[in-house]
């Protein structure tokens, strides 16, 4: 069976990192996988390569780019793939577009956040394609609610929650070497977001309360790893709110899943969200989560079970939140347990790839 999945980039964002698992991950006896990039590509290619799967760079230049969706229709004709699976908007306009026009016999895309962001013209472009395609995949019930609530019935979607692989304890490092990258002090409490830097994440808000924090107790540091478009506005705002003493911003960072474990929180202030790749790696790290009560947030934890919410915005409560479970190990240690659980039990990416082998079977069936 060729599976052929088209996504914009291969940046080092969620929805691509769960792409590049499942390309490198599906049953080499069952699958031939090809990756077509419609943008630009990024540092998952090298894994993508290294797994033998082949990878197609289409090079859209402009947000209409018939120029851009005739060379995917090329690729497609040439590749003749079974079924194509497109991530993210752009990928899921041009690709389903054009895979029909391919005649490929099994077409589907996947929604991987609420996308508040849309309007009229692109929910149009969902709508129809939608009607004329053979289904959606999705990691998040709270998407499958806001794209019925834009006129995509629910019975279009297949919820396939995301997966993260089991770390590798060769790459682990101690809490000393972890403390010395970062440039942070030993006896210092260490909070951790990291992702990359859109206004979408919250990041303003975890600022403001990581210099109240500070206030309270000196010996905590916040850390955000991760780049992105809001940086210098970010790092601007730290220095006016005078929190530059507290707060690091510092990029991104390939060792950021070996110094993960070694935080004692982790923040997330997403305004929305799909489903969090970095929140189940924290919970994989036993790391205690705290985050916005948003729906894809809601899907990995419950509250005071398998980790803590708090409601968008509100600086205050994510402080007081903070500062008491820095100050209680034993409900650290709970909310740490039951999250691990959860993650061996329903996100592992063996899961997670056998849930899309065995849809992308159904499918071709019907």
């Amino acid at each position: 069976m060729k599976v052929c999945l088209i996504i914009p980039t291969l940046d080092q964002g969620g929805a691509e990192k769960q792409l590049a698992m499942l390309a490198c991950g599906l049953d080499r006896d069952d699958f031939e996988t090809s990756v077509v990039v419609l943008t630009r590509s990024g540092p998952l290619e090298e894994q993508l390569r290294a797994a033998g799967v082949d990878v197609h760079l289409v090079g859209k230049h402009a947000t209409a780019d018939p120029l851009a969706w005739i060379r995917l229709l090329r690729i497609l004709k040439r590749i003749q793939p079974d079924i194509v699976h497109t991530w993210i908007f752009a990928a899921n306009a041009y690709g389903r577009s054009a895979a029909r026009w391919a005649k490929v016999p099994v077409v589907v895309g996947s929604e991987r956040s609420v996308d508040p962001w849309k309007g009229t013209w692109q929910l149009t472009i969902d709508r129809y394609l939608a009607k004329r395609t053979q289904g959606i995949s999705t990691n998040s019930p709270g998407v499958v609610d806001f794209y019925h609530s834009h006129g995509i019935d629910r019975s279009n979607f297949t919820l396939i929650p995301n997966g993260i692989p089991p770390r590798d304890p060769k790459l682990e490092i101690s809490r000393e070497e972890a403390f010395a990258r970062l440039g942070i002090p030993l006896d210092r409490r260490l909070i951790l977001s990291i992702g990359r830097l859109w206004q979408q994440k919250g990041y303003k808000d975890l600022i403001w309360s990581a210099e109240m924090l500070r206030v309270l107790r000196h010996n905590v540091s916040y850390a955000i790893l991760g780049d992105g478009p809001e940086r210098v506005r970010l790092e601007e705002y730290r220095d006016n709110v005078r929190a530059a003493g507290s707060v690091d911003l510092l990029g991104h960072r390939a060792d950021a899943m070996q110094i993960l474990p070694h935080a004692d929180l982790l923040w997330n202030g997403s305004l929305y969200e799909g489903q969090s790749n970095v929140i189940l790696e924290a919970m994989q790290a036993g790391v205690a989560v705290i985050a916005t009560d948003i729906p894809g947030n809601r899907d990995l934890i419950e509250n005071e079970k398998t980790g803590i919410l708090f409601q968008v915005g509100d600086v205050d409560r994510l402080m007081r939140l903070s500062n008491q479970l820095l100050d209680d190990t034993d409900r650290r240690n709970r909310l740490i347990q039951a999250a691990r659980e959860l993650v061996s039990r329903e996100h592992s990416a063996t899961t997670m790839i056998q849930r899309h082998e065995a849809w992308y079977r159904k499918l071709l069936q019907r």
